[in-house]
């Protein structure tokens, strides 16, 4: 597959003339100047994965690895590795041998960059597998990335069983090369835009990508009220051992008689019979922490009623902003398809009575025709009860408001004298363009991540716009810095996070240097406290209120100029 389905891949990255840089002000007076947010949502990278040697930044260096070890410990000599490009003695020779944990690998206790193993050229790329579909971009195997085995890896601070609590095993060092991402490059050419790296900032919840994005809606886990609890296939409930694991892995073996859950729920704290007991420092309840579907359309083809997320009522920065008369939407890759909104920007899928498109999902129903890419969890508004695909409100708010990522391209690219974007933006890539390991290529990704700055460069809405390019989570991947809570690192903190440091930049003009690093500590709700500061918002939950805003990046200290070919 040559290019994404639906999203225009490459454009030319014309040369972004901002004359000349504006005067530092106090962070208060230029917040005001920000007319335009745009937040750009990207998937599964922590920071030395993927920003880890980029110039000025806290980054990875053979001083700072945390070397990894067993179950019981003890290090390991060598990685194991299970990815079918780095596995030995075929395709790579067995280079190192670890007699204790009997692991012969090509592959030492350390970090390790995979570009130099899994190149761009790589057909590796499997995302659309209900269909078959695969394409070169070099992706790697997934990585697990759940809420029970992050806080196992993170070890209380110690940083050091990524390895052993992963499917994955040694791909869990894996890096990239930061300078070779088009991304980097982007904002490495003549005029690029002022921009900041944030290499301080954490994904607020433990685990995966579902859970992450409620958490940049809401700040906060939802909940399912009098969630069943009785053992049977109905009950969704996670059951861990006495290390708080739901799994077995091949480098972690549980000690559990009974039988481990890795489920939908955080594990029961009152379990039926038969069920293992729930360890007293484990988190237990009726809350949804890992993937699961929504009660609205679009959900999962085949999805059974019982495993579908009641409707959320917990408030969201989109009630926040819609009470203030602030504009906003959330704009997806592939949702007019999905949602069958038919005839809208980014549908294809004719007038019925089937889907036309031949790369809708199996089992799907027309007009309902989601990509076989498109990712039902990544849309968090559409969990909750103001966006209800069965209230004549709920319908009203999702047609003004959940928008197809194609529109925000459309308004972008036709705003040459006029800004035609809404006050505030968060754009959400289908799975192609969104950097996920597993389906969506890295290279890829970051090239359609510079088209979408790229679009708000050229435009009319740059001179007053702060985009912000956020990752929803880790990945499953190692990051050498400790997140708030863990061990001795303060910071706002609670039972669900934060997780790892995940890359982060902030693009604008009014930044006072054409490149900072930013080393406030931050979490992905401070986008939530920045637009609540902004607007004059009430914060949506507890953690909102206490995390820093964005805006300390106006007195970031300059970085050197980056303002040069390369």
């Amino acid at each position: 597959m040559p290019a994404i389905r639906q999203i225009p891949l490459v454009a030319a990255l014309a040369t972004v003339g901002l004359g000349p840089l504006p005067t530092y002000a106090h962070p208060g007076s230029e917040m005001k100047k920000i007319k335009h947010f745009v937040v750009i949502y990207q998937e599964n990278h922590s920071f030395d994965n993927l920003y880890g040697d980029w110039e000025g930044v806290n980054g990875r260096s053979p001083a700072n690895y945390i070397s990894q070890v067993n179950q019981a410990g003890e290090r390991y000599a060598c990685l194991l590795q299970n990815d079918p490009n780095l596995t030995s003695p075929s395709p790579l020779p067995v280079t190192c041998t670890d007699t204790v944990n009997a692991i012969e690998s090509a592959f030492s206790n350390a970090e390790f960059m995979i570009d130099s193993y899994i190149p761009v050229t790589a057909s590796t790329c499997t995302g659309g597998v209900s269909q078959g579909d695969s394409y070169n971009g070099g992706c790697t195997e997934d990585i697990v990335h759940r809420y029970y085995q992050q806080q196992y890896q993170l070890n209380g601070g110690a940083l050091d069983r990524y390895v052993t609590g992963s499917d994955a095993v040694g791909l869990t060092l894996g890096y990239y090369d930061t300078k070779q991402l088009p991304v980097y490059r982007y904002l490495h050419q003549n005029g690029h835009p002022n921009y900041a790296i944030a290499d301080n900032f954490f994904h607020s919840a433990f685990g995966g990508s579902f859970l992450n994005h409620q958490w940049l809606i809401a700040a906060s886990t939802p909940t399912w009220p009098n969630a069943v609890n009785d053992g049977s296939k109905k009950d969704l409930h996670s059951v861990v051992d006495a290390n708080g694991m739901p799994a077995n892995y091949p480098l972690y073996t549980s000690q559990a008689s009974y039988t481990l859950i890795d489920g939908k729920l955080t594990a029961s704290c009152n379990p039926p019979s038969g069920r293992g007991p729930t360890p007293a420092n484990v988190v237990c309840g009726d809350y949804a922490v890992n993937t699961v579907q929504s009660s609205n359309q679009p959900y999962q083809p085949g999805t059974k009623d019982y495993q579908q997320l009641p409707l959320q009522t917990a408030p969201t920065i989109g009630d926040r902003l819609s009470a203030a008369g602030v504009s906003w939407a959330w704009y997806s890759g592939g949702w007019s398809n999905a949602n069958g909104s038919i005839g809208a920007p980014g549908w294809s899928n004719g007038h019925g009575p089937a889907c036309s498109d031949p790369h809708t999902i199996q089992g799907a129903t027309f007009p309902n025709c989601p990509d076989t890419w498109f990712q039902f969890h990544h849309q968090p508004f559409n969990y909750f009860a103001n966006f209800s695909t069965h209230t004549k409100a709920g319908l009203k708010n999702r047609k003004a408001h959940l928008r197809d990522e194609i529109e925000f391209i459309d308004l972008a690219q036709t705003s040459k004298s006029e800004c035609k974007l809404k006050q505030v933006s968060f754009v959400k890539p289908i799975g192609e363009g969104n950097e996920h390991p597993g389906y969506g290529s890295e290279p890829i990704g970051s090239d359609h991540l510079v088209v979408l700055l790229a679009a708000i460069e050229n435009s009319a809405c740059a001179n007053d716009t702060m985009v912000i390019v956020a990752y929803d989570e880790f990945g499953g991947q190692y990051d050498h810095v400790q997140p708030p809570g863990q061990d001795n690192n303060d910071g706002p903190h609670d039972k669900w996070g934060p997780g790892n440091r995940i890359p982060a930049l902030i693009v604008s003009p009014l930044l006072p240097h054409d490149f900072a690093v930013d080393s406030t500590q931050y979490d992905t709700s401070s986008i939530l406290a920045t637009l609540e500061k902004r607007y004059g918002l009430a914060p949506l939950a507890e953690r909102d209120a206490q995390v820093n805003n964005l805006f300390s990046v106006f007195g970031a200290p300059a970085s050197g100029a980056t303002n040069t070919n390369h």
